[in-house]
């Protein structure tokens, strides 16, 4: 089970949430009565955006994949194009989607809040460096909600981050991103920068990170974190 502090802090954005926001808010809540991470259903995402700054940039594309009981999903995974006002611009160069393939069968950036949300609801959702995305989807959901996004999630950055210094290494510039942790746990090179295939390796990174640390025993307050 996790925290008080965790089960509290979830109860505070339930009871300050509009009615949209609080029934997905209200089906976490068993998740934080879970004894460990085993049963409880996880969901890794990606998002690519326009840019790095939440108040300006844009969210361009998202990936998602379920993964139940320490195994990917890939039946189940999905990547849905998201319209911007404007231009893609210069980020096109990171992460390939130009403006024309933004014309057709994609999601607005509302539309889109809501479809993540459906996607994700009674799931603990896994990021890389998730302070970033809860950002963005903050944003969407103030407009949406009234209310920005707080949820306890997972985030593969933090824990190695914090493994790292737990064993005394030199956290170098560049160590933490989603590659070079892949790298040290010798995890296949993917091409970067498209959500699905980053939030598959962000899944996978999981699984890695969590392989050896018995983490159907593992207390929930070991992965939790708040953006």
């Amino acid at each position: 089970m996790a925290s008080r502090w965790h089960r509290w802090r979830l109860q505070y954005q339930l009871w300050r949430a509009d009615d949209g926001l609080a029934d997905y808010l209200s089906a976490l809540q068993p998740l934080l009565q879970q004894s460990s991470l085993e049963h409880v259903p996880l969901v890794a995402l990606d998002l690519e955006m326009t840019g790095l700054n939440a108040q300006h940039d844009q969210i361009i594309s998202v990936g998602l994949i379920p993964i139940e009981r320490g195994r990917l999903l890939l039946a189940k995974a999905q990547h849905r194009l998201v319209c911007i006002d404007g231009s893609v611009g210069q980020s096109a160069t990171i992460h390939g989607i130009v403006d024309q393939q933004l014309q057709a069968s994609t999601l607005t950036q509302q539309e889109m809040l809501i479809w993540l949300l459906q996607m994700t609801y009674g799931k603990l959702m896994i990021f890389h460096h998730g302070m970033l995305d809860i950002a963005f989807l903050s944003r969407l959901s103030q407009q949406v909600y009234q209310r920005p996004l707080h949820v306890p999630v997972i985030d593969t950055l933090q824990i190695e981050q914090r493994r790292l210094m737990r064993d005394r290494h030199v956290i170098e510039q560049g160590s933490l991103r989603l590659h070079a942790c892949r790298k040290r746990y010798h995890l296949p090179l993917y091409a970067a920068h498209n959500a699905l295939i980053d939030a598959t390796a962000c899944g996978e990174l999981f699984l890695a990170q969590t392989a050896f640390s018995h983490w159907s025993k593992q207390p929930l307050d070991d992965y939790l974190f708040w953006f």
